[in-house]
């Protein structure tokens, strides 16, 4: 019998690839853990770059830093899905990487998503939305009716609702399939949705995984505005469908990591998966506050074969996205800083920055977290938390 490989300790280098804020947060978490990060990215003022060790500036798929990277960290990792799986496949010559190239792939391809999760449906008993490929103007007089109306999305990139149109008639994909550069779309069929949930999962090098409590989220003009947890609407049937379903998901990739899964909820009660996030994710921001073992301290662990952390959630918790837009409140010209100190004051305020130091309006800067004994007391103080910060409840 093989031994298992042994895990990586402090003070070993990791690597992520990326420098945006999840990067950031993964680095806290890592140094708190004890090890140093290396952080690959072009930007030389981004926020993982400004908290890691060492910073390493260059393309993703500049093969000279992708060996310099491999050759001084013993993992590597990703803090979003578009890093290319190529460069992910060369770095596994030099380091452990997880979530692997392979798992990261699929999720950077809608098509192949789709059909991914369509298999697993079998035992995950939970199925994506009706869809179809479109990858020329002859597909799109090929639409049966029942896929409209739907939602026309680019098959790769495209986040926080970019990349994405509504689309009610045949005339409708014509016209939105020749503003997306005629790139291959999906076409996926608009469901009577009640709200939307998203299961974190975590699965180690050992096979050993762990599902976080599930969130209910609300989106505005695309972008995550708020997670709740535990989610109000959201029924013990459903919740226990929806982590059984996010089991089955991570092991039939074979993953490694933390994986986010967002599931509709239709108002018939029925659970529809979404699709996957191969990284932590901002719906799971709250782990940071609310439970044992955060989301970027799990991504920790995976990544260097270490036991999982538990999930456990000692608070209930509302998350709120923080982003540019309230740096012009009343229609300022010039950008005004929040009052920090006031939203503080606020009991159960956690309150993180991202180190980001131009703000603009859909950019997300931050995130407050409000705990509490009780979600009602965590939901009233989110109605405080937006009337500090000029935002809408």
């Amino acid at each position: 019998m093989t031994a298992p490989l042994a895990p990586f300790l402090p003070p070993a280098q990791l690597g992520v690839m990326g420098g945006g804020q999840l990067g950031r947060m993964f680095v806290h978490a890592a140094q708190a853990m004890g090890f140093k990060v290396t952080v690959l990215e072009a930007a030389p003022d981004s926020p993982a770059g400004q908290a890691a060790d060492s910073l390493i500036a260059a393309d993703y798929s500049d093969a000279q830093a992708l060996a310099q990277l491999g050759q001084s960290c013993v993992a590597v990792t990703t803090e979003f899905e578009n890093v290319p799986a190529a460069s992910l496949e060369l770095l596994a010559n030099h380091a452990f990487v997880a979530p692997a190239a392979s798992c990261v792939a699929i999720a950077q391809d809608r098509i192949a998503e789709k059909h991914f999760l369509a298999a697993c449906a079998a035992r995950s008993g939970v199925p994506p939305a009706p869809h179809m490929t479109i990858a020329a103007p002859a597909d799109i007089d090929a639409i049966p009716d029942l896929l409209l109306p739907g939602i026309l999305k680019t098959v790769r990139m495209g986040y926080d609702g970019k990349g994405q149109s509504v689309v009610r008639t045949r005339g409708d994909v014509r016209a939105a399939f020749a503003t997306m550069d005629g790139v291959t779309c999906l076409l996926e069929k608009m469901l009577p949705l009640a709200y939307e949930v998203s299961v974190l999962t975590a699965r180690g090098f050992d096979g050993a995984s762990v599902v976080y409590p599930i969130a209910e989220n609300v989106h505005r003009d695309g972008i995550l505005f708020t997670t709740t947890v535990p989610g109000p609407n959201v029924a013990a049937d459903c919740a226990a469908a929806a982590q059984q379903a996010a089991r089955v998901i991570v092991e039939e990739l074979g993953y490694v990591g933390v994986l986010c899964i967002e599931f509709f909820v239709l108002t018939d009660g029925t659970l529809v998966v979404n699709e996957m996030a191969p990284r932590p994710h901002n719906s799971g921001h709250y782990t940071m506050d609310a439970c044992v073992t955060s989301q970027f301290a799990q991504q920790v662990r995976a990544m260097a074969r270490l036991p999982l952390g538990e999930v456990r959630q000692h608070s209930p918790a509302v998350m709120l996205n923080i982003l540019g837009d309230i740096w012009f409140a009343d229609g300022a010209a010039a950008p005004r800083e929040p009052d920090w100190a006031k939203l503080l004051a606020l009991p159960g305020a956690c309150l993180h920055l991202y180190g980001k130091e131009q703000a603009r309006p859909g950019r997300k800067m931050g995130h407050v977290t409000l705990i509490a004994p009780t979600l009602a007391q965590a939901q009233a103080q989110l109605v405080a938390a937006c009337a500090i910060l000029g935002i809408a409840p």
